[in-house]
């Protein structure tokens, strides 16, 4: 059963899928999560970093709204 704060289907996206749909370097991504520049990440308790596909999305919109 999904978590009451994730909405059902609610992928969780790996890093390197991530980097693929921005297509940016992995080291861009990694400073933007030092700078918390970046979308917000859940680390899972085998020390594995996953992004909301949800999270992901209002993330990039957020950065439309910026420009």
């Amino acid at each position: 059963m999904p978590s009451p704060e994730a909405p059902q289907g609610d992928a969780l996206l790996s890093i390197p899928q991530v980097i693929a749909e921005l297509d940016v370097p992995r080291s861009t991504f990694y400073r933007w999560r030092q700078l918390r520049k970046g979308p917000k990440a859940i680390k899972l308790p085998n020390g594995e970093v996953r992004i909301r596909r949800s999270e992901m999305d209002r993330w990039v919109s957020s950065m439309e709204d910026a420009a």
